[in-house]
């Protein structure tokens, strides 16, 4: 056996406390979590805050009934919501961001000032900016007065309490929609590694494709989750919400891509206008192409706070705007006001797995990266 250096026993004794407090404080409560959601535990009321709780193991009820349960459709709205708030909330940050990185990267007058104007929304919390907001839109008041200024009727629209909605789908068709949607990736995937000569990844991509659009079409209509249809869609009492947080988040893209930006040689935009690209050109074939890393990773930070958001929503729409709640409110709600600590494990559970489909590839990917680099 190797002795072990001076070094390396220091590094031991540095890093073995930090290793055991993530052990127990992370790891063991995601255990810990995941077990509760598999129990009974807060289904009697009797039961949930006994000293010697009785618990019983239920397996996946829970799930079962937040995805088909009668009771449960707020959690259905709130899963969509986070969805459409997902969607919307990346779309915005990075379009904001971008716009105003390309204006600053042009050297405007008083640039260190706009650059702090625009970045002084993130130095605030969650809760200052919601209160903010929730004032600004208020129905009578703020945003909605803004018309009267020119002379025009003040807006009525209901920023955090309307029920419209549009892009409505029946609960019933989310199986299908969603084999659909993963099979038309899966054969994107399949194309790009024909390109790429994988046979591999192609081969495994086109049968898990095929597979999924059999199921899709042969079986899927046939899949009924609830008994009667249920419809969902893009509340627009969010809105406000997603306004709200682009605001708060866009000056944060903008950081990033502004240092991208500033980190492109000069060179390579000589060299392309060179080669007779105008504006227009080289931003499309130089500078985003290589501005596409930053992307990625704003992607995934961003979405990573989107699916956890909670603190905006609680501060904006309050805790029982069930138009406008999302899955970590509801959480909350149902483990630490209704005493339902299993149904309120699932849905920890839940976005625990959300947020793992977005970073582990992530992680994986960059892993990859450096062991190539290595």
């Amino acid at each position: 056996m190797k002795r072990l250096s001076k070094d390396r026993l220091w590094a031991i004794a540095v890093l073995t406390p930090s290793i055991l407090l993530i052990g127990i404080f992370v790891y063991y409560f995601i255990g810990r979590t995941i077990y509760v959601s598999l129990t009974d535990w807060g289904n009697d009321p009797a039961q949930a805050l006994a000293l010697n709780p009785i618990i019983r193991w239920v397996g996946l009820q829970n799930y079962s009934e937040l995805f088909g349960g009668f009771l449960q459709g707020r959690f259905r709205q709130e899963l969509v919501n986070t969805l459409f708030f997902t969607l919307f909330f990346i779309l915005g940050c990075l379009g904001v961001g971008l716009g105003l990185a390309l204006v600053l990267d042009r050297n405007p007058k008083g640039e260190g000032l706009w650059r702090t104007i625009f970045l002084f929304p993130m130095s605030l919390s969650f809760i200052v900016t919601g209160t903010i907001w929730r004032w600004m839109l208020q129905p009578q008041g703020g945003v909605n007065q803004a018309p009267t200024l020119l002379g025009g009727q003040p807006s009525t629209f209901a920023w955090l309490s309307s029920n419209d909605s549009a892009l409505k789908f029946d609960w019933n068709a989310l199986p299908l929609i969603t084999a659909s949607v993963v099979g038309v990736v899966l054969i994107v995937v399949a194309v790009r590694a024909a390109r790429e000569v994988n046979r591999a990844r192609m081969l495994v991509a086109a049968v898990c494709a095929a597979l999924l659009i059999g199921w899709a079409v042969l079986i899927g209509p046939r899949v009924k989750m609830l008994p009667t249809p249920e419809l969902h869609g893009f509340n627009f009492a969010i809105i406000g919400i997603i306004i709200a947080a682009v605001w708060q988040m866009s000056g944060y893209t903008m950081a990033l891509y502004l240092a991208g930006l500033r980190g492109i040689p000069e060179e390579l935009r000589e060299a392309a206008k060179v080669d007779g690209s105008n504006d227009s050109q080289m931003y499309r074939h130089v500078i985003f192409p290589l501005l596409s890393p930053i992307t990625l990773s704003a992607m995934i930070i961003l979405g990573h706070i989107s699916l956890k958001i909670f603190d905006l929503v609680y501060a904006m729409a309050g805790p029982d705007n069930v138009a406008a709640s999302v899955p970590a409110l509801n959480m909350y709600l149902t483990s630490f006001r209704q005493n339902q600590f299993a149904l309120g494990a699932a849905i920890g559970t839940i976005l625990l797995i959300l947020v793992a489909f977005v970073i582990v590839p992530y992680l994986a990917n960059q892993f990859r990266g450096e062991e190539g680099h290595a």
